[in-house]
């Protein structure tokens, strides 16, 4: 490959991280990801502490993805991490939902107004049993 074919790469690559990074910025600010998630975990005083988090998880997540790193960790620190990030996911995709009002507009159309909790719990379970089958079998 010459310079410039070297050169379109990264224009290409920049502007898909941009797009991309752009994308996410206005997902989490639009919506009030971040102060629903202080409301929810009642955690108001942290709000820069989530923010910054949030920032630098993407960052070095990213660069771990982009220069291929690897590292080698007991299954107890493994299984903490996962832990974690399973905590953190779950959490933001409740500061979401409890954004847009997905599960009760849910039960609406589904005509199980009287059975939410049911509906949230099968999810809530069908999650850990199909993260746990991922896990366990390596898939």
């Amino acid at each position: 490959m010459n310079a410039w074919q070297y050169l379109l790469l990264v224009l290409i690559g920049l502007g898909g991280g941009v797009a991309v990074g752009s994308g996410f910025v206005a997902f989490i600010t639009v919506l009030d990801i971040i102060p629903r998630l202080t409301q929810l975990t009642n955690a108001h005083r942290h709000i820069r502490a989530l923010e910054w988090a949030l920032v630098a998880g993407a960052l070095f997540f990213t660069m771990a993805d982009f220069f291929q790193w690897v590292v080698r960790l007991p299954l107890v620190t493994t299984s903490l991490y996962g832990l974690l990030a399973g905590v953190f996911v779950g959490t933001l995709a409740a500061g979401l939902t409890e954004v847009l009002n997905v599960f009760p507009i849910l039960a609406k159309r589904l005509n199980v107004d009287e059975k939410l909790i049911v509906l949230l719990m099968a999810m809530v379970f069908g999650k850990i049993g199909g993260s746990l089958l991922q896990w366990l079998l390596r898939l």
